[in-house]
């Protein structure tokens, strides 16, 4: 394997990978879904536990439901067409080795969608309305629902930059250091 020319453009596509929260009614294919799914089955993790299951969710009832249940965080869920809800174990003793997994498979699946040109959004579940969750969507109570991932094809005001070119992050140089913390 060769390093491409211009690492920098064929990096491209991660650096305009972005949260989606507004959707059109048109909904996803089935194949997209299963495509989606597999990039989160295929995630790394920690140990290759694979402590996830993801549950694919596609009744715009329950999509409504748990965007009203979770609000603020879950607002994206107003408008998708699908979700995928990222399933892990309760009450074990890799909490963080989990949520860092958790992660990881949310991210990839940002990515994903990205590269298919759809659109994605984490909505995070609170502790609070966890159980609530579980119950809609038929989680035993050895597992529980941190995160969702929103689907769906975004709008024309979603896919607009929300910030100028170049203003989205900030300058290389204040996060970027070399061998030591800046002094």
């Amino acid at each position: 394997m060769t390093t491409p020319a211009d690492p920098s453009a064929a990096l491209r596509p991660l650096l305009r990978t972005r949260q989606v929260r507004e959707f059109t009614d048109e909904p996803l294919g089935d194949d997209v879904l299963a495509a989606l799914a597999d990039v989160a089955r295929w995630t790394g993790s920690s140990k290759n536990d694979q402590p996830w299951r993801f549950l694919v969710i596609k009744e715009v009832p329950t999509l409504r439901r748990l965007n009203e249940m979770g609000l603020p965080q879950t607002r994206s869920l107003a408008t998708a067409t699908a979700a995928l809800a990222i399933v892990l174990p309760a009450g074990n003793d890799r909490v963080i080795a989990d949520a860092y997994d958790d992660g990881r498979a949310a991210e990839r699946v940002l990515v994903a969608a990205s590269v298919l040109d759809i659109g994605a959004g984490i909505a995070w579940v609170r502790p609070d309305v966890r159980a609530g969750v579980s119950e809609l969507l038929g989680i035993p109570d050895d597992h529980f629902v941190r995160t969702l991932l929103a689907l769906g094809h975004p709008t024309e005001a979603a896919r607009r930059p929300k910030a100028e070119p170049g203003k989205a992050r900030l300058p290389r140089e204040q996060v970027v250091f070399g061998d030591r913390w800046p002094g």
